[in-house]
């Protein structure tokens, strides 16, 4: 929710957030995923989970790993310094 919120009005991105937890606020689905041009995950886990769940619907997608531990609280400064320095560089 952090990266949805801090690119949100980026010129560059139109972004949504979702996770791969059962109790995620958006759990992941195939119209999130079909919508994406590139998915974005904070750890090797979630591209794990999300190859595993939707093997089809991420065919020809641009699946990311972030190498970010997810364990950051909303806005915390640390996570939008460092979501910022790896999407945008």
């Amino acid at each position: 929710l952090t990266a949805e919120i801090i690119f949100r009005n980026h010129k560059n991105f139109d972004v949504k957030s979702c996770g791969t937890s059962p109790q995620s606020r958006i759990k992941i689905n195939e119209k999130l995923i079909y919508w994406a041009d590139v998915i974005y995950v904070m750890e090797k886990r979630h591209k794990e989970i999300i190859t595993q769940q939707f093997r089809n619907e991420i065919q020809g997608k641009i699946l990311k790993v972030l190498f970010i531990p997810d364990e950051f609280e909303l806005m915390d400064e640390r996570l939008i310094e460092i979501l910022q320095e790896k999407i945008t560089s």
